[in-house]
């Protein structure tokens, strides 16, 4: 979800990179490899770009969608506006297209939000996802980051790397800096409960790190008592979105946990 998530990482260069026409926008997403479908959904502010480290050792086993959110990279939002309940039905829309029912996923902090909408929206679809420096609620430090965080306060530095991963524009960057600001005042789009939480059927690995500024780590060990199926990795000295710092061991982790290696023991 945090705009300087935007850090481009080493470029596999995708197998394949397609737009599919869906709600309205017209969402750019990339495949790679085959095998079970396992979508990868980045954090605000982010892209498609910031999964390129990790696209040769998942795309080994799975057939890996990486697309741009609403918004976000090359996708487009003619409404300029972003809930990440609305980024499911997205990326719902996106799996339909390309006929997918069921699947395993992984999100990174806006990413694992839309997860989130996805494993309770339509339960039975989710195979087991991995949600990462993600929230169920945003608590009042996360909100006091979004008060500050206005386009007049992006520095000259930010607006280089943004246009960097955003190809619609300075516009569309204005767009993504203006909804992250307007999160201060949402309340509805984010707000599961441990009932609601106890409805997801899905495997769920929950990835937080224990330094992160948005989100406590009370609200990812709730989520883990509430969900039913659920595992906790806090990641030591680990920050808003641990995976950067710790690659290797997420991937390792990551792997045997979707794998469903754990499941044996």
């Amino acid at each position: 979800m945090r705009l300087v998530l935007l850090a481009v990482l080493v470029w596999a260069g995708p197998a394949r990179s397609e737009f599919a026409d869906v709600n309205g926008i017209r969402m750019y997403y990339e495949t790679h490899g085959q095998g079970t479908p396992l979508i990868a959904l980045h954090g605000f502010g982010g892209s498609s770009a910031m999964w390129s480290r990790f696209v040769a050792d998942f795309s080994k086993d799975y057939r890996l969608i990486v697309p741009d959110l609403r918004g976000h990279g090359r996708s487009t939002n003619p409404t300029n506006q972003f809930t990440h309940r609305q980024s499911a039905l997205d990326v719902y829309a996106l799996l339909d297209h390309l006929g997918i029912r069921q699947f395993k996923a992984m999100g990174v902090s806006t990413g694992g939000m839309t997860l989130l909408h996805m494993a309770t929206q339509q339960p039975a679809r989710v195979e087991a996802l991995v949600w990462i420096g993600a929230t169920t609620y945003f608590p009042e430090q996360a909100r006091e980051i979004m008060r500050r965080s206005t386009v007049e306060s992006v520095t000259p530095a930010e607006w280089e790397r943004m246009r960097a991963i955003h190809k619609n524009g300075d516009d569309q960057i204005r767009a993504l800096r203006n909804e992250f600001h307007n999160f201060k005042d949402s309340y509805e789009d984010m707000n599961f409960t441990p009932p609601l939480l106890g409805t997801i059927s899905a495997r769920t690995l929950i990835v937080h790190g224990d330094r992160d500024e948005f989100f406590p780590v009370a609200i990812p060990t709730d989520a883990y008592r509430a969900i039913p199926h659920s595992y906790l990795w806090i990641v030591p000295n680990g920050g808003h979105v641990p995976i950067v710092e710790h690659a290797a061991e997420f991937t390792k982790t990551a792997l045997a946990f979707l794998r469903g290696d754990w499941e044996k023991k």
